[in-house]
């Protein structure tokens, strides 16, 4: 049986595809867009049915009193109520409802075809499942579609509950209400093309030193005054660990602006950021930054640039570019009235008169004011004393500090503050809502938190043979289990996606738990249960902790720079494919004569200044603290004695292999190379 959609059906009949989909609905047809299909014997009866009412029309018109007219009327509805039942029959024939998640047979009873043709299909999508495993509604939705069936999520009563909750929490304004509000730039581009030295050179102050390693580690937000208006900026970190956070920064910006150095062109991270701000729907203002350089080359920059769609304006495109150089403060103010006038072409407005909504930036937990979250304001006004629900978190807000660090008793649309009175550390991303009270806001978070706990449970209970016996199939999956321990929420994030990027075919990098604040006892006995490392980012271990790390032999690493944390794990993950060594020093020997020996070579009498230098060390030669040679030792002798070892305050005799080129005054190094065990 073929199908035709709504569309050709509705040329057919020589109406529009609206005008159709208004009959259908008329005849309690429901179709949904112009794209549905009818089956062949449904659109017969409705072109026949159409005809019917056209005939019908004119003879109206010919002759009002045709005694035939009541007759065709009554063959009309008869005709009506049979094409709206076949339509509805067919329509609900193809369509099956079900839930977020199906199991196998189910899914395989409602299309009733045997489950062992669905599991074929499920082979051919790479989806591995046997008849009594649970598929998601996307994957249930394209098998369906194979076998012509369309595919209906049920709503529960509390999809209908949270849905209609956050539709109270946040609504579109009034157009009359609303009110001109600062632009919120987001800076964006590769690590080191000088995005934090430009916001310097704008707010005229200076957080690179502050910064470890000079990266900027957190979303900072501060607002800058320029011809008596605002602009807010966001300095989103650079480096590509840090995605999700600078992904974050595109969903509450207005404008961005791409810094790209003019000495070094268009980098990964840089079409990253093109990305996310396309993604986002933001305009993007480039700055060229470093032209004081003597190899700066500003159209080399431009033509890269062109190629992801980014035209200059004098080449007939639509996006602004600006020569900058934050060293030498060039080209600032030019930047600065270029975003007012992107700003003034957006109309960007909001309503400051109502219940306050934002965004959290930044969360974290700080030792003396508790959880500190950072919040832009797009709608509304935030109030100290107003009741709170940020996610699973909620509470009061005590205290609102400015980005300039004053208290603040309001914060009006597209102001960033910091604020203090909630309940724990709320996910960066999330929405921050006023509603009428503590206990509404308690409600809310506590709803939410029973709804991830449940989704957690689901989650932890769906291990099952099958998925045990396809690693068996893929031979042993060695996991490495990690802790992560950060001073705030965004930094989890980011510190996670990029160690999970690390994992390879025979080793799987799990995060089993992340947290914010000191690493504590809790999170050894947690890693040493589970044979986890634990990493800590910008937080250190308590001394307890420390003690117990000891004793379990829990390895801690503690990093304030993310490459080295990516090195080091990806150092642990080869260590697990393959033994890695490690040098440890035994000691050091200062050469004080030489002697020349016939069929032996030069020998060096050594006095050993500390440790040891034992007979089956590896040996490294430096002079003036600069490696010379690295062997082994031919002979090591005490007197006329050959000895295994020469302790701290003895003399003795050494000779290295194959090697004569030692000289009084030069030290040698012994050291041995340990297996690492992982």
């Amino acid at each position: 049986m073929t199908k035709i959609r709504v569309y050709q059906l509705a040329k057919e009949l020589g109406m529009s595809s609206k005008d159709l989909m208004m009959k259908l609905h008329e005849l309690d047809i429901n179709i949904e867009s112009h794209m549905n299909t009818v089956e062949d014997e449904v659109a017969d009866l409705l072109i026949e049915l159409m005809n019917e009412e056209k005939g019908s029309k004119d003879e109206n018109e010919n002759s009002n009193k045709n005694s035939d007219v009541k007759d065709k009327k009554k063959d009309m509805q008869k005709q009506k109520n049979e094409v709206n039942k076949n339509i509805k029959d067919n329509l609900e024939k193809n369509v099956i409802h079900i839930e977020e998640k199906i199991t196998v047979k189910d899914l395989a009873d409602k299309m009733k075809v045997n489950p062992t043709q669905l599991i074929g299909q499920l082979i051919t999508l790479g989806v591995m499942a046997s008849i009594n495993q649970e598929i998601d509604f996307d994957t249930a939705s394209i098998i369906a579609a194979e076998y012509g069936y369309e595919v209906k999520l049920i709503q529960t009563e509390e999809d209908d509950k949270n849905k209609i909750e956050e539709d109270l929490l946040d609504f579109e304004d009034a157009p009359e209400t609303l009110q001109p509000r600062p632009p919120i730039v987001t800076v964006m581009g590769h690590v080191d093309h000088g995005k934090t030295s430009l916001l310097d050179a704008i707010r005229k102050t200076n957080i690179t030193a502050r910064e470890a390693g000079g990266i900027t580690q957190h979303i900072g937000a501060s607002t800058v005054m320029i011809n008596d208006k605002k602009i807010v900026f966001l300095d989103t970190p650079g480096h590509e660990a840090f995605t999700s956070m600078r992904a974050r920064g595109a969903q509450v910006t207005d404008i961005a602006v791409l810094v790209v150095a003019a000495d070094d062109g268009v980098m990964p991270q840089t079409v990253e950021a093109i990305n996310h701000a396309k993604a986002a729907n933001v305009p993007i203002i480039v700055a060229i930054n470093k032209i004081d350089k003597y190899e700066a080359n500003p159209e080399r920059v431009k033509q890269e640039l062109a190629e992801y769609g980014l035209l200059p304006e004098e080449w007939g495109g639509d996006t602004i570019f600006v020569p900058v150089s934050a060293l030498k403060k060039q080209g600032i103010d030019e930047l600065l009235e270029m975003i007012l006038l992107v700003s003034e072409m957006q109309e960007l407005k909001a309503n400051p008169n109502r219940k306050a909504k934002g965004t959290i930036i930044e969360a974290k937990l700080d030792k003396g004011r508790g959880p500190v979250a950072t919040v832009i304001v797009q709608k509304g006004t935030l109030n100290v004393g107003d009741a709170v629900v940020a996610g699973i978190a909620h509470g009061r807000i005590r205290a609102m500090i400015d980005d300039k660090g004053r208290r603040i008793k309001k914060a009006t649309p597209s102001m960033p503050v910091e604020i203090l009175g909630l309940s724990e550390v709320p996910d960066a991303g999330e929405h921050l809502y006023v509603v009428e009270n503590d206990k509404r806001a308690r409600e809310i978070a506590e709803k939410r938190k029973e709804k991830l706990r449940t989704e957690q449970l689901k989650a932890t209970q769906k291990i099952s043979l099958d998925a045990l016996f396809e690693q068996i199939k893929k031979g042993e999956v060695k996991d490495l289990n990690i802790i992560i321990k950060a001073d705030v929420k965004g930094s989890i994030e980011a510190v996670k996606q990029a160690l999970e990027k690390l994992s390879t075919e025979e080793v799987k990098v799990k995060t089993i738990h992340s947290g914010v604040g000191a690493i504590t006892e809790s999170d050894i006995m947690l890693a040493s249960a589970s044979n986890a490392i634990i990493v800590g980012f910008n937080v250190r271990p308590t001394t307890p902790a420390m003690d117990l790390a000891k004793r379990e032999k829990v390895d801690v690493r503690t990093y304030r720079i993310i490459y080295n944390a990516i090195e080091d794990i990806e150092a642990a993950i080869k260590g697990m494919l393959e033994p890695e060594y490690k040098e440890v020093i035994l000691g050091r020997a200062e050469v004080r004569a030489t002697f020349k020996i016939p069929n032996v070579g030069v020998v060096a009498g050594i006095y050993v200044q500390q440790g040891k230098i034992t007979r089956n060390s590896k040996i490294r030669l430096l002079r003036d603290n600069i490696v010379i040679h690295e062997g082994t030792i031919s002979s090591l002798k005490r007197f006329k004695d050959d000895v295994r070892e020469i302790l701290t305050g003895y003399e003795g005799g050494l000779g290295i292999e194959k090697y004569n080129d030692v000289k009084e005054g030069d030290v040698i190094e012994a050291y041995t190379l340990e297996e690492v065990k992982r």
